[in-house]
């Protein structure tokens, strides 16, 4: 498969679904209303600009917070991010989801699974971030 280049967005051309104005509960279930609120485009509920991205995500080392493997990450390469933000980084140039953790000027990647230990950023190492996560769509089914 080939890779595909990292620029402007593919198409500029929005597609807009319908929003349904009923909220669904998620303890006992009721009736939904048909009432569409508006038409909704995933770009404009993410805020998608020109340094937006989208991965899918692979291992489960962020399994604890909801990432899964396959799901699609939202990710903005125009924010500094802030202790506690998810990130894609780069260390020793090598990729990896984590959670970014600042202590007393330390950098940590933080996984969200147990299973994982936690990678200290030491003096000598590379480290850069490409960009915040700043949404996970996550799939319960795929195909008809």
């Amino acid at each position: 498969m080939a890779a595909v280049p990292l620029g402007p967005h593919v198409s500029s051309e929005p597609v807009r679904l319908p929003l349904l104005l009923t909220r669904i509960p998620a303890g006992f279930p009721s009736p939904a209303d048909d009432y569409v609120d508006q038409l909704l485009d995933l770009n404009e509920l993410v805020n998608a600009d020109i340094g937006t991205y989208y991965f899918r995500a692979e291992g489960e080392s962020m399994t604890g917070i909801g990432i899964f493997p396959g799901d699609v990450l939202v990710v903005k390469r125009g924010l500094d991010p802030r202790s506690g933000d998810v990130v894609i980084a780069a260390l020793d140039g090598e990729f990896t989801l984590k959670r970014y953790v600042r202590r007393r000027r330390q950098a940590w990647l933080v996984p969200e699974n147990d299973a994982y230990a936690s990678i200290e950023v030491l003096p000598g190492h590379e480290l850069v971030i490409y960009g915040v996560v700043t949404h996970a769509v996550h799939t319960f089914r795929c195909g008809g």
